[in-house]
């Protein structure tokens, strides 16, 4: 038996950070605001959220620096996108442990 009291191994490590940054609500319904391929920018996101512009910037920092999603600069504005590989890799390490160990 391992014994992963004391660390979390080490492929579980990013996935942590993707749990705590979807944990918030919010920014899990930024998350579904994302069609398939679809990049959004903060203006666009704050438009449709209950939340001001600086608060969507907040959580979308948050995110990106789970790496949930990706960005890049366009001109003045920042647009986003889903980081659907890396999403699936982290939740990937979840269904093989259930898989191996439940």
């Amino acid at each position: 038996m391992r014994d992963y009291g004391r660390t979390i191994p080490r492929d579980w490590q990013a996935m942590s950070k993707v749990f705590a940054a979807l944990g918030d609500e919010h920014r899990q319904r930024i998350l579904l605001l994302f069609e398939p391929g679809e990049r959004l920018n903060v203006g666009q996101i704050a438009e449709v959220s209950t939340l001001a512009r600086s608060t969507v910037s907040h959580h979308l920092k948050t995110l990106r620096d789970a790496d949930v999603l990706c960005s890049e600069k366009l001109g003045k504005e920042i647009y986003f996108w889903i980081n659907k590989a890396f999403l699936e890799a982290c939740l990937g390490n979840v269904l093989d442990y259930l898989e191996e160990s439940a």
